[in-house]
């Protein structure tokens, strides 16, 4: 027989979900994610000539800096980094009264360069079209490329990686969180589900 005061306590417990997190990549599979698609550009773009890296704000640059730290490793010469800032080109700025927007820097003309547009995640694709939004403003470079660290699926426009670090295909209610040391004192790619307490 059920205990009504069990059933009562049930209907009362309004405890907010949990979020439970799974780790996908260690700090050692970030390491070596940068060290491939690091390879991987340098194949692509026959070394280092014309070659530009440009992180899209806000875990984008550091990325980019790691890429170009391990393309200078490689080949001996230093790739420009440039940051670019989306606030402004977002398709959802209307609903916002005022986007936080900080500032696109790029150490030269991005005119007849390849760029690489390096990000932490690509999800919708939305990030991305707001980003090529911004290089255009920019200049008219040779080719535009991406890489991201984690391609986690879900596509809503035609937008696909040059290089990715890892597939990690999610459920759209699942989170992916990249941290870096940089800004979140480690290095870690996880999962956040919300799951109801049972």
């Amino acid at each position: 027989m059920t205990n009504p005061s069990r059933q009562h306590a049930a209907r009362l417990d309004t405890r907010p979900p949990h979020n439970h997190e799974r780790q996908v990549l260690s700090a050692q599979d970030i390491q070596r994610a940068i060290s491939r698609i690091a390879h991987e550009v340098l194949e692509r773009n026959h070394g280092t000539d014309g070659l530009l890296l440009t992180g899209i704000r806000t875990r984008g640059l550091p990325l980019a800096q790691r890429l170009a730290q391990r393309i200078e490793e490689f080949e001996g010469c230093r790739v420009p980094v440039g940051v670019v800032d989306i606030g402004l080109y977002r398709d959802d700025v209307a609903f916002h009264a005022s986007p936080a927007v900080q500032p696109t820097e790029m150490p030269e003309t991005i005119d007849g360069k390849n760029v690489v547009l390096v990000d932490d995640v690509l999800f919708t694709g939305r990030s991305i079209r707001a980003a090529l939004d911004a290089l255009t403003d920019l200049g008219r470079p040779q080719t535009v490329q991406l890489g991201v660290l984690v391609d986690r699926g879900h596509r809503e426009l035609p937008i696909r990686p040059d290089y990715v670090g890892k597939n990690i295909p999610t459920a759209l209610q699942e989170e992916i969180q990249v941290r870096l040391a940089e800004i979140d004192g480690r290095d870690e790619v996880v999962i956040v589900s919300n799951r109801d307490r049972q």
